[in-house]
């Protein structure tokens, strides 16, 4: 801002009535992750670009200094209430997974401020190192198996209470919020949608993104059965996801770093995605 302003315009702002928008006017949520603000704007797009356009626009930002709109914005732009919303969906995250929060109120204060230090700081060793002991992983430890090296913590270690063979595993997938191209979110926005239950599945069949999508956006999605085309895609970490991905699958590899799966939900034409 000293580039923008002299200093006596400086001294007169307020950190905390700056807030951000989009070149398209969507407003962006500050506890948001910078990855899934993306996907959301490219999503956007799939309704307001031709068909024929397949040039991705890039995330162009308008910083407003005063008059945030609040109501929408949800949360002021301090660290402080970033933290705590980002504690909250770890905390939420740990309850849809495994039906209670033990995991995360077991932990000590040192290592809850771990987990935020090591997001804010881009220490992701020490991220991993307090996240490892709550998350699910793809593979249990052998003790034969040699040391994870750094930053891979994740995927080689199991929280002991989380092995199959103690009878302590997740009887979720884990948490997934789809997004529609205008930043709603239809899965947590209602009760059923996050209640924390097990998918009514057949013995030997699996969880997958195709049933979840259909069960939460049947329009979008329609069953197999009623031979329909899908009028829609899905992206996870701006990757198009296969429909037939497991999502426990996706739990354990594809979560934000606050342990929800994001599912961004655009438009497709003529047969293919739009992003």
């Amino acid at each position: 801002m000293d580039v923008v302003f002299d200093e006596a315009a400086a001294r007169v702002l307020k950190e905390e009535e700056w807030w951000f928008e989009s070149e398209e006017g969507s407003l962006l949520k500050w506890h948001w992750p910078i990855g899934l603000l993306y996907d959301n704007h490219s999503i956007s797009l799939s309704t307001k670009q031709s068909a024929s356009s397949s040039q991705v626009t890039p995330l162009r930002l308008i910083l407003h200094l005063a008059s945030p709109p609040t109501d929408k914005l949800l949360l002021s732009p301090s660290a402080e209430s970033c933290k705590q919303a980002f504690m909250g969906q770890m905390k939420e995250a740990d309850f849809i997974r495994w039906g209670n929060t033990k995991r995360m109120t077991g932990l000590r204060k040192a290592e809850q401020d771990g987990l935020w230090e090591g997001i804010k700081e881009h220490n992701f060793d020490e991220y991993w190192r307090v996240a490892s002991k709550v998350t699910p992983t793809t593979t249990p430890t052998r003790s034969q198996s040699p040391p994870p090296p750094p930053s891979s913590t994740s995927m080689h270690t199991r929280p002991p209470s989380a092995d199959p063979s103690t009878n302590g595993g997740p009887d979720r997938d884990g948490p997934r919020s789809p997004i529609l191209e205008d930043g709603t979110l239809p899965s947590r926005a209602s009760d059923h949608s996050v209640r924390p239950l097990r998918p009514d599945l057949r013995p030997g069949s699996t969880h997958t993104l195709a049933r979840f999508l259909t069960t939460r956006l049947p329009l979008l999605f329609p069953s197999p059965e009623s031979g329909q085309s899908n009028l829609a895609c899905a992206f996870i970490q701006g990757v198009p996801a296969p429909h037939d991905t497991e999502m426990a699958w996706l739990g354990a590899c594809m979560a934000g770093a606050d342990g929800w799966v994001n599912v961004c939900v655009g438009l497709q034409r003529d047969g293919a995605a739009r992003y």
